[in-house]
């Protein structure tokens, strides 16, 4: 991707960001806050790419709000950043919260 972390984390600082309905659900059914969402980008690390997604490519992005792991998946829209989801990542899924586990593994 083009800018990834730092053209958001611009925007972020802009306020040139969109939460979807889908991102604010799951925001209000996980108890997470847009100031969590801003210390995941803020500090987190990209852990997968999806340069094809549509309208915008996204990402999906590691981070962690007072030890706690949280996956924000955001896209890289030419003048702003789109939150598209977040969640913990649940260990059935994800190895020490970063790689994919497979189906194989589970």
């Amino acid at each position: 991707m083009k800018g990834g972390l730092v053209k958001i984390k611009r925007f972020l600082d802009r306020d040139q960001f969109i939460i979807t309905h889908h991102a604010r659900l799951r925001m209000f059914q996980r108890n997470i806050t847009t100031d969590m969402i801003a210390v995941v980008i803020t500090n987190g690390q990209i852990i997968e790419e999806y340069p094809n997604d549509f309208p915008c490519p996204s990402l999906l992005v590691l981070g962690y709000h007072q030890e706690n792991p949280l996956h924000v998946v955001i896209a890289e829209c030419e003048d702003h950043a789109r939150i598209i989801t977040v969640y913990t990542p649940n260990e059935e899924y994800w190895i020490e919260h970063q790689k994919r586990r497979r189906k194989n593994d589970r």
